[in-house]
């Protein structure tokens, strides 16, 4: 009896990985950095909408059938793998005027489409591509302008 009751009472360790993490866990003052995202200001209000979190069998058609119960749609358009056919999981769509939109986004943003939850938002403006203006010297493939990198005029 006396032996059961002293075995009760003795902790037992963690083993295996617990055990290592245990001991991390308090002893370790490591806090994690936070994350610092700058979010983007709103987009402003237009006619076309970006959609997100399309599944890979959505198609324009059935993205145009479920946005027209908001408004008047002038085009739906689901973006495409070029090799499988199937969808990259956003499109676009584009409304006859700003009141449609603005229903679309209301009536379609978190809703269900094939059985995946889709994000509706204003588009942005497709940002500018760089400049090759400034002759970049950067070397690498596809840069014309740079010197070559290797042979024997770089030793």
């Amino acid at each position: 009896m006396a032996l059961r009751a002293a075995a009760t009472t003795i902790p037992v360790a963690p083993r295996g990985l617990r055990a290592v993490f245990s001991t991390f866990s308090s002893n370790f003052p490591f806090n994690p950095p936070q994350a610092q995202v700058e979010k983007q200001p709103p987009a402003e209000p237009s006619t076309n909408l970006f959609v997100s979190g399309l599944s890979k069998r959505t198609t324009s058609e059935g993205l145009r059938e479920a946005f027209a119960k908001h408004g008047e749609v002038v085009n739906a358009r689901v973006v495409t793998d070029r090799v499988s056919g199937y969808s990259k999981g956003f499109g676009f769509v584009r409304y006859a005027t700003l009141e449609d939109s603005a229903a679309g986004i209301k009536g379609m943003d978190g809703q269900f489409l094939d059985g995946w939850v889709i994000f509706a938002e204003y588009a942005r403006p497709r940002p500018a591509p760089p400049s090759m203006q400034d002759n970049c010297t950067t070397g690498g493939y596809g840069n014309y302008n740079a010197p070559p990198m290797y042979g024997r005029d770089n030793m």
